[in-house]
């Protein structure tokens, strides 16, 4: 019987083939900005439909985000903050 790898093992593995650093970031970067937002929007009290609703979006489009699971564009992410009372800075920092 072949012997079981460890998680770590399947996650270096993974992470050695072509381009899976990127999606990692990329990952790790929409799991970010969902928890910034869920975050935001918890303070105020406010549903996921309500959210939704002033942003002009769907419950289940908020839903996705706040999990990590889409990669919003800048206009999507200018809405939320807009709805949230929140100014969207976008920088790039050499």
């Amino acid at each position: 019987m072949a012997e079981r790898s460890s998680w770590r093992e399947l996650r270096d593995r993974r992470m050695a083939e072509p381009g899976a650093e990127e999606g990692h970031a990329a990952a790790r970067l929409a799991y970010e900005l969902g928890k910034s937002v869920r975050e935001m929007r918890e303070r105020r009290g406010w549903t996921q439909t309500q959210l939704a609703q002033a942003a002009g979006m769907t419950q289940s489009a908020v839903a996705r985000f706040e999990a990590g699971g889409t990669m919003p564009t800048i206009p999507v992410l200018d809405r939320l903050a807009q709805a949230l009372g929140a100014k969207l800075v976008v920088r790039l920092v050499a």
